[in-house]
């Protein structure tokens, strides 16, 4: 069978369709039920009329999100009706949950006009704590956003417009500094002027480009000046005119820095590639087929070519699910009136900084043990990198709090814990060792130094989750301990920090380490250690790689237990 039928299969497959309802508390005994419902549930009722905001307290208002739509712009589907777009809006509650955990009543409407639309999905704000607009198609789409966000006192968010915005820019900003260029002198090329081209260019503006560089242009050429004082374009692409005279796509691209499609496929060349500036960054994002293919943009020039797309199948994909299920989840969680500017820039710089973290092991054999590391190659993390949660809804929420739209504030440290539980009992498991382990911080000695693995497993403890170094690059000696009060300077090998830590991992790293100077350096002897060459003394710095190779020496403290003066051989 072919990829259609098996998912017509899995959706019949009973119960039919993707959701369902489940109870959060016991429901067994009469007991229960005359708590859950008749005569106890009065007494949350009353609480809440008398204090409104109590209903957060009391039932799932505070983790429930309505995603509604009108079926009249489904990705690739076109205007299909409110009915035939339900599969896709239980889909979209499918990945707020997986992700992020936050539960979805899917609101299918048979509305076309503004007015009834938004009096529709107003009238349900006392069930949501925030609404996710979801395929309406443009202009509508920006008169029901702008109108609910203004008469809604709940989070009001478009994910067509604003999820591509935000992804697409927090790659842009990791491209910009690997392309050595700034984002403020970018000329920015659009290719499609629609609801999600439109705040993206806003998005890029808000970040820092220029608005008078951004050329965007839709199914009739460039939009320019001309065109709006003709009438032929709407209020939404007029600001965007360009001043310059009329052309096609062809003519925009020459001599651009970034290329951003979200049209169609196959309409770019890759002689149009090559009328681009140096080092140009290519955003191809029309789905299922980009305006170029990653293998023409890359084969068309020989200098560095940074490239995105819509699939998953290549590398740098542009996926909605990296931005709107944490948005809500940082949203909700400080109970926040909506999502503002302030709330979307943080979630793209959290992305952007994640990029450029240490990929744990997991994530990289869930792409086929590809290689990720931050580079042309990985401007973006990718979506089943369990981080994205506790990395992305704080910076939110805090943005959230710092622009006054949060009702409520929360300690941002026990938060990240509280997301990290989310993830599962394994996940919370560790964040009780790791707090055991800052608590009470020992000495770590991690051999073989030149091994790849040991200088990731220094890295990720010399991070603020379990140790706190004194610089941000490569670590071939001891990094100090969180809160130790004999606490001493690191010894690191390259000085300057560095954006990314894999510009540090390198296999020839120095193997002096020598944190104290009452530690003692223990001498080789063919293959072993003497035990009387051991240091005298505990050092409480907890990492350090030691390299071991058979010539050389080699100087590494190492701990020595105050119980026992047994003598023990080391062998490699």
């Amino acid at each position: 069978m072919g990829l259609d039928d098996d998912a017509r299969g899995y959706h019949r497959q009973e119960p039919p369709g993707k959701i369902e309802i489940e109870t959060t508390k016991p429901t067994n005994t009469q007991r229960d039920l005359s708590l859950a419902y008749s005569p106890g549930v009065a007494a949350p009722c009353r609480d809440i009329a008398a204090d409104p905001e109590s209903v957060f307290e009391y039932t799932a208002k505070g983790n429930l999100v309505g995603v509604v739509s009108n079926g009249s712009a489904v990705l690739g589907l076109g205007d299909i009706g409110a009915s035939a777009s339900k599969p896709v809006m239980e889909g979209k509650g499918v990945l707020f949950k997986r992700f992020a955990d936050i539960d979805v009543f899917d609101i299918e409407l048979e509305i076309d006009s503004v007015d009834p639309f938004c009096e529709a999905v107003k009238a349900m704000e006392p069930t949501f704590g925030g609404i996710n607009l979801e395929d309406i198609k443009a202009p509508e789409c920006f008169k029901i956003e702008e109108r609910l966000r203004e008469e809604m006192d709940v989070p009001v968010f478009h994910d067509d417009q604003h999820g591509t915005a935000i992804i697409s820019g927090a790659a842009l900003m990791n491209a910009v500094d690997i392309s050595g260029k700034e984002l403020s002198e970018l000329d920015i090329v659009f290719s499609g002027a629609g609801a999600s081209a439109i705040a993206t260019a806003q998005f890029y503006v808000s970040l820092g480009a220029r608005k008078e560089n951004i050329t965007m242009c839709d199914s009739s050429g460039i939009i320019t000046e001309e065109r709006v004082e003709a009438g032929e374009v709407n209020e939404y692409k007029s600001q965007f005119a360009s001043r310059i005279e009329g052309g096609d796509l062809t003519d925009a691209m020459e001599g651009a820095d970034v290329f951003v499609g979200l049209s169609v496929g196959g309409i770019v060349s890759q002689e149009m590639v090559r009328s681009m500036a140096a080092d140009p960054i290519i955003f191809a994002m029309a789905n299922p087929d980009p305006e170029i293919t990653y293998e023409d943009a890359k084969d068309a020039r020989e200098d560095t070519v940074i490239m995105a797309t819509g699939r998953s199948d290549y590398p740098n994909m542009v996926n909605n699910v990296l931005g709107f299920p944490f948005l809500f989840r940082g949203a909700l969680d400080v109970r926040a009136t909506e999502i503002n500017e302030e709330m979307k820039a943080a979630a793209a710089e959290a992305l952007a900084d994640l990029a450029r973290k240490d990929v744990p092991d997991a994530v990289v054999k869930a792409y086929g043990d590809d290689p990720l590391q931050f580079g042309p190659n990985y401007v973006i993390p990718k979506p089943l990198d369990p981080r994205v949660l506790f990395e992305l809804a704080p910076r939110v929420a805090e943005a959230a709090m710092e622009s006054g739209c949060a009702r409520t504030e929360i300690d941002l440290a026990k938060y990240r814990e509280r997301l990290e539980a989310r993830l599962g009992k394994s996940r919370e498991m560790m964040r009780v060792v790791l707090n055991k382990a800052k608590s009470d911080p020992k000495r770590i000695a991690l051999a073989e130094g030149t091994d790849e693995k040991m200088i990731r497993a220094a890295y990720q403890l010399s991070e603020p989750t379990a140790t706190s170094p004194d610089t941000a690059s490569g670590c071939t000696g001891s990094a100090s301990a969180r809160g130790s009060p004999n606490a001493r300077r690191t010894t690191w090998s390259s000085g300057t920090p560095t954006t990314s830590p894999a510009s540090w991992w390198k296999p020839a790293m120095s193997t002096r380490c020598s944190p104290d100077s009452r530690t003692t350096t223990r001498r080789r002897s063919g293959h072993r250690f003497r035990s009387s060459d051991r240091p005298r003394t505990r050092t409480p710095s907890p990492v350090c790689t030691c390299s071991r190779s058979r010539t050389g020496s080699s100087s590494v403290p190492i701990r020595r237990s105050t119980k026992t003066r047994t003598r023990r051989r080391w062998r490699r």
